[in-house]
């Protein structure tokens, strides 16, 4: 009788130490009911060299436009601001829990991609549009987009035109060594007009050009054609007119190979659109209320680890919120309706808004 129950005791007594083992396991289901995800019972972060530089250093180098108002400029004051500008400080917050620890690198458009290849910044936040040629054989990734804009034209309205159709023949200012005199000359070609580009070194070299008449319209990005009609002697006399002649994706941009810190700039970025999405102010960041929606308690760090994937605090995101507000409130107090640019939320209105635009924000799991 011994011999024949070895056979069936044997596999029952080698299964109860594993069954111990799985008992005496860390529970890691947080508070809304999800596992969160471990190796050995503690959260993973992800390496990052970039992000350990940047505690080390107890600062955040943030490149940025050498001045385009509503997106980054010095006031009289000699303060940065601008829509660019709030995200590096919300990143500052995220990483090193103070928006104020950032050294802004002012930096041409020739001059932005080679300082992130060669480490001058850290993140670079400069109306940088995400193209092919850039995202495969530029060594810089590109976190995300947190604008869409798109290619337009600029004209006196003394000219009494109402599409660019009607610019044959003429004289375009466009700045050099970018997208947009790359885009110019494929939107005349394909329609089989003429014109003369004059072209210049910088984007104020090009703006100077159109206010002294030496062309008869300016092409840029829609946003900086918005920009630089309020520099210019007399705005109301100029007219954006309203064709679009490109898609112009911008975000930021980081040094390729570091993974790590690419996901704490999308991160970040993605924190601040679905704030907006969930009713999260700054107001709101900086206070003590608890919220019951499991999104917006896994996005305020009250339930589960995710501050902790990325090498951060748990409440890494409510401090970028609470640096500048949600996307919402740093898109109108710098571009939108609260300033001077005026600019229509458009393809930046939230998804689920009316009328939808295209930020979505990436679920927080």
């Amino acid at each position: 009788m011994l011999r024949r129950l070895v056979p069936i005791l044997l596999p029952l007594a080698l299964a109860l130490p594993a069954c111990g083992d799985r008992a005496r396991e860390p529970d890691r289901t947080g508070r809304d009911g999800v596992t969160a995800p471990s190796t050995g019972g503690r959260v993973v972060a992800l390496e990052s060299p970039t992000l350990q530089a940047v505690k080390r250093r107890g600062r955040l180098n943030c490149g940025v436009h050498e001045g385009l108002v509503g997106f980054a400029f010095t006031d009289n004051r000699g303060q940065w601001r601008g829509f660019d500008v709030d995200f590096c400080r919300a990143l500052a917050a995220a990483v090193l829990g103070d928006p104020n620890a950032v050294r802004f690198v002012p930096l041409s458009n020739r001059d932005r991609l080679a300082a992130v290849q060669d480490g001058r910044v850290d993140v670079l936040w400069r109306n940088t549009s995400w193209t092919m040629t850039r995202d495969v054989s530029e060594g810089v990734a590109f976190a995300g987009v947190n604008y869409y804009d798109g290619q337009g034209f600029m004209v006196r309205r003394a000219l009494n035109l109402t599409s660019a159709t009607e610019l044959n023949g003429a004289r375009v200012c466009v700045q050099g060594s970018s997208t947009s005199q790359l885009n110019l000359a494929d939107w005349f070609r394909v329609r089989g007009l003429d014109y003369e580009p004059v072209v210049l070194a910088g984007e104020e070299e090009a703006r100077q050009a159109y206010a002294r008449e030496d062309c008869d319209a300016f092409t840029a990005d829609v946003s900086a054609l918005a920009a630089a009609r309020t520099t210019l002697a007399n705005p109301e006399q100029h007219a954006i007119l309203p064709d679009v002649i490109s898609k112009e994706p911008l975000g930021p941009v980081t040094r390729r190979g570091d993974e790590g810190w690419t996901a704490v700039v999308r991160w970040t970025l993605n924190g601040l659109v679905l704030a907006e999405e969930l009713g999260i102010t700054q107001s709101a960041a900086r206070g003590d209320d608890e919220p019951r929606d499991p999104r917006a308690r896994r996005l305020l760090g009250l339930d589960g680890e995710f501050g902790p994937m990325l090498g951060l605090d748990r409440d890494w995101a409510r401090a970028a919120i609470a640096a500048g507000g949600n996307y919402g409130e740093i898109f109108e107090r710098n571009v939108g309706a609260d300033s001077p640019l005026d600019l229509a939320r458009g393809l930046n209105a939230q998804w689920n808004a009316e009328p939808g635009g295209l930020m979505y924000a990436l679920p927080i799991r």
